[in-house]
């Protein structure tokens, strides 16, 4: 039972959530810190073993038509196995790099918010009751998330799942009765698979793209457009202007949650047909468009704290020192501009 100080103080239920999150992302830290040097280590033994039989293959062509073919095949075999773990390993010590990047930033970000909620303040300030209101909302939309990820997996991948045992079982009991028919329930078991498990990797991509890690920004994005058209039936209009480059690991997860976020909105409340996303990736300020034709929102609604995405994307954006401009008036469609400031290229 919380004291009448503790229920008194908006601050206080944010400062111990806050206090869980950070204490997660230092266990995730420490466990992808882990994996990063194991990797590192399993790296440098391929790549020795590489040298090796490299080496050893170089040996064996040079006694040319004195070795014996089964000798020379098994040669090249190992080298091109050791070639593909090698390649292989790298890439996953390249992801862990990036998710090490990432946990490190969100810890250090949470690390300066629970500095500012320590700091004494007097009670009903300003300051504070922004500063709770700004944690309140991210927990909120943490909560949200998890939420539609939660029905996502329960309407999506476990569902599919229990299908497919019953269709397992089914195929069974046909196997000894009508061989044809048992044949048809497993090629529709078949392709009941092959769809979930597309959906599985569009879900999985939703989460985090990897290419996102790999890639960028721009090639994610226009990824991510095709796939939306796929899913949606909307018509989307993607423009990428300025220089294309890879920006700091948090920005780019930033913008793209933020794109994920408003072209989201358009395709499940604005009833329009196409969404227009126009980035442009300036020397000193990223601007980020989303144009849709729809039936457009009263712009009160926000101030009524109704939209928690949208003031969700303001208060991060703000943040970083940029500006969000919303245009929208009902029946004419929206239109939401993020400028966000970067480091010049």
């Amino acid at each position: 039972m919380p004291s009448a100080a503790e229920q008194s103080n908006p601050l206080e239920e944010a400062r111990k959530n806050i206090q869980v999150e950070y204490d997660d992302t230092a266990r995730a830290l420490r466990e992808v810190t882990l994996m990063l040097e194991q990797s590192q280590v399993e790296v440098t033994k391929i790549t020795q073993r590489n040298l090796a039989i490299t080496t050893h293959l170089q040996q064996i062509q040079n006694q040319g038509s004195t070795v014996a073919l089964q000798d020379l095949r098994m040669a090249y075999d190992s080298a091109l196995d050791a070639q593909q773990r090698l390649f292989v390993m790298r890439g996953q010590l390249e992801k862990l790099k990036g998710d090490q990047a990432h946990q490190q930033h969100y810890r250090a970000m949470l690390e300066k918010v629970m500095a500012v909620l320590d700091k004494p303040v007097e009670p009903g300030s300003g300051p504070s009751k922004s500063a709770a209101a700004s944690i309140e909302s991210i927990i909120q939309a943490q909560e949200a998330e998890r939420q539609r990820l939660s029905r996502q997996m329960h309407d999506g991948p476990a569902q599919a799942l229990s299908n497919f045992i019953l269709q397992t079982e089914i195929a069974m009991r046909l196997m000894d009765i009508d061989i044809g028919k048992a044949r048809e329930e497993l090629n529709s078991l078949r392709a009941s698979a092959l769809s979930t498990f597309q959906k599985v990797r569009n879900f999985i991509f939703e989460l985090r793209p990897m290419m996102l890690d790999d890639l960028g920004l721009s090639p994610t994005i226009k990824r991510y457009a095709d796939t939306f058209k796929e899913q949606t039936g909307m018509e989307v209009s993607l423009s990428i202007t300025g220089q294309e480059r890879r920006l700091e690991g948090y920005l780019e997860v930033m913008i793209f949650r933020a794109l994920q976020e408003l072209m989201g909105n358009a395709a499940r409340h604005s009833q329009g047909s196409l969404i227009k996303v126009i980035i442009d990736m300036g020397d000193s300020v990223i601007k980020v468009t989303v144009d849709d034709n729809g039936k457009g929102f009263s712009t009160d609604a926000l101030a009524q704290g109704k939209s928690l995405g949208i003031n969700l994307i303001r208060d991060r954006v703000e943040i970083l020192g940029g500006t969000v401009d919303i245009d929208s008036m009902s029946g004419k469609g929206s239109r939401i501009t993020l400028s966000i400031p970067v480091k010049p290229s």
